[in-house]
């Protein structure tokens, strides 16, 4: 049997402005968000993402298309209506209510009985760890405290479907790397849909079942955060996730020819001039002049700790990037200027669209 789809978006068109001045937020967008997944919506700012969040939630209308949830439509339903809640980037929280309080509000205007209202406060207050301060004041807490507040404001009255816009997004790094594991304890323990929103493409890969990458107003690219890495459709979604190369060549079957000359093998057989696109992890250092190396020139090294990125260039100038682990001593034992090979590898040589 078919899981229904949580959220269902069908060619939805989001035009701001009118006549040559419209511009169109949302191009024709489609996509099936399944129940109980943490699905999240990647892309730079201003690529629809957040316009089809607040068209989700209730906040704006389409200008065309239907926004379903639960098999039923609400593409005009109200927000008050839509069994679906927000938590934004600035929590707002009643800063002169306590964490209870704040955690209760919701219910209490749902009209709730004062019995559900005290156990489910008592049990958000456990699921996000917070027992000890339900007395205090939201003003009184942390970054991280009051994000936990608000999600557990959120969460009380048990959405369908849980909407988070880039709610990290005001914390420090590694705050902000807690609360992707915590936001991803949460989203499995309460089984609830939650789509999220980012920019930061390590949030995305981190806590996602699935990630449609946007850009422009339209949606690039539906799928697993292993797919879309490593199987990425075109060219900005593989610059957009993580770091790569780019390689002009002249395809045949399962070989490709640079236009140093040198061939690479593809896993798929392709035919004409492709783009590769090739991860800096998937190279190694080889000898030099070996059969079935890339020939290149160490230009630069820059080292990150854990890493060594070794910056290339091919035969013809093509620059290329490869990263390695750094050894313990830091020192890489490359040098500036040295001719070095470069082995791909098996599979590494990805074909993507323009």
């Amino acid at each position: 049997m078919t899981t229904q789809n949580a959220i269902e978006a069908r060619n939805v068109v989001k035009a701001f402005g009118q006549g040559d001045s419209t511009v169109r937020a949302l191009d024709d967008v489609s996509v099936e968000i399944r129940q109980g997944e943490f699905f999240t919506l990647l892309g730079p700012s201003g690529c629809g993402k957040t316009t089809l969040l607040r068209l989700i939630a209730g906040f704006e209308m389409p200008t065309d298309g239907v926004i379903m949830l639960d098999g039923q439509d609400i593409t005009y339903l109200p927000p008050n209506k839509r069994p679906v809640n927000t938590v934004f980037q600035s929590y707002a929280l009643f800063p002169h209510l306590t964490v209870a309080q704040n955690i209760s509000f919701g219910l209490e205007m749902l009209g709730k009985p004062r019995a559900e209202i005290a156990a489910t406060t008592e049990r958000m207050l456990a699921l996000v760890k917070l027992e000890a301060m339900a007395g205090r004041k939201t003003s009184q807490l942390s970054g991280g405290q009051q994000q936990r507040v608000a999600l557990a404001r959120a969460l009380a009255p048990k959405p369908k479907v849980l909407l988070l816009d880039e709610p990290l997004s005001a914390l420090d790094l590694k705050l902000r790397q807690a609360m992707q594991i915590e936001l991803k304890r949460l989203q499995t323990e309460t089984g609830i849909t939650f789509v999220f929103v980012t920019h930061d493409q390590e949030e995305a890969l981190t806590m996602s079942d699935r990630i449609g990458v946007m850009s422009a107003g339209k949606l690039q690219q539906v799928g697993s955060a292993k797919e879309i890495y490593t199987r990425p459709v075109n060219r900005f979604v593989a610059s957009f996730i993580g770091e790569t190369n780019f390689l002009a060549a002249e395809a045949q079957g399962n070989k490709a020819r640079l236009s140093t000359g040198e061939t690479v093998d593809l896993e798929r057989p392709a035919n004409g001039k492709v783009t590769l696109t090739v991860r800096p992890e998937q190279i190694r250092l080889a000898d030099h002049g070996e059969a079935g190396n890339l020939a290149a020139t160490v230009t630069n090294l820059v080292y990150f700790g854990t890493d060594t990125h070794v910056h290339l260039a091919l035969a013809d100038g093509t620059e290329m990037v490869l990263r390695q682990q750094s050894p313990a001593s830091g020192d890489s034992g490359i040098a500036l200027g040295e001719k070095v090979g470069l082995r791909l590898a098996p599979g590494a040589a990805q074909v993507v669209g323009e």
